[in-house]
């Protein structure tokens, strides 16, 4: 038998979330940024006492298996923002682009593609460009075909 390629374990993680994280904004009431885990230190915190009906407390059996761990897909992750780390990548990595504007998106996209590289986030689309200078595969989206321009332009 051929030996499977692991992508994630089949489990659902809780999210970790700190104590009356709903009660109040700057712990993350309507706020995602906020809602953070925070361990509880309390005397009479009942979390950290563990009592029911209370939210999960990550602990060392919540963690990823070691073969899957830090992958995204099931590929090992480099993170890239200009055009000259394009190099750092090694064959059978995947490329995660950083915080880039347009132009250097449009590069990077372009070198990954010369090289045949994996890109992680393709679904951030090129605002505002063209289809004829980029090129619908490059921004991973489907080529619309030519039959429905024409009709439109009668």
């Amino acid at each position: 038998m051929a030996e499977e390629k692991k992508i994630t374990t089949a489990r659902k993680k809780p999210k970790f979330l700190r104590t009356d994280w709903h009660k109040k904004i700057k712990l993350g009431k309507g706020v995602k940024k906020n809602q953070k885990w925070h361990s509880a230190i309390g005397r009479h915190n009942k979390l950290r006492l563990n009592r029911k009906g209370r939210s999960r407390i990550p602990r060392v059996g919540w963690g990823a298996d070691r073969d899957v761990r830090g992958k995204v897909l099931g590929v090992s992750v480099a993170r890239v923002e200009n055009v000259g780390e394009m190099g750092n990548v090694v064959k059978g990595q995947g490329v995660i682009i950083g915080s880039v504007g347009m132009k250097k998106r449009k590069e990077i996209i372009a070198k990954a593609n010369e090289m045949k590289i994996k890109i992680l986030n393709r679904y951030k689309t090129l605002v505002g460009s063209r289809k004829s200078e980029v090129g619908s595969d490059d921004l991973g989206n489907k080529k619309k075909t030519e039959n429905k321009n024409a009709e439109v332009k009668k």
